[in-house]
């Protein structure tokens, strides 16, 4: 199964996730990787994997915010989850791949 399926699965829970976003304050979330480009992924067994920023947050809210979001899209798509801060992206390689198939979820 493609990735052009599993897009269309996500945007059949754009309400949950807004919702989600909302309550974890992100500013921004978006989904890349083999759920948006490779004809190979598996919806049974492929993992999502979510590009997130989040709206300035206070000393230790950033954990309960990254971790509370990562649980539940995990409960919510019921499979493995990579979300990874964006800011967080260090190798410029890793960074301009990411690039060229990184396809908006939220936005506030």
């Amino acid at each position: 199964m493609n990735g052009a399926i599993m897009i269309g699965l996500v945007e059949n829970h754009r309400e949950t996730i807004q919702r989600l976003c909302q309550k974890y304050r992100v500013a921004r979330l978006e989904i890349f990787g083999s759920a948006v480009n490779d004809n190979n992924f598996d919806i049974r067994l492929s993992d999502l994997d979510f590009l997130v920023e989040f709206l300035p947050l206070g000393m230790g809210q950033y954990a309960d915010a990254y971790f509370g979001l990562l649980e539940s899209l995990q409960e919510l798509f019921q499979r493995d989850v990579d979300l990874v801060m964006t800011s967080a992206i260090k190798n410029k390689y890793f960074l301009e791949a990411v690039n060229k198939e990184r396809k908006l979820i939220y936005a506030a």
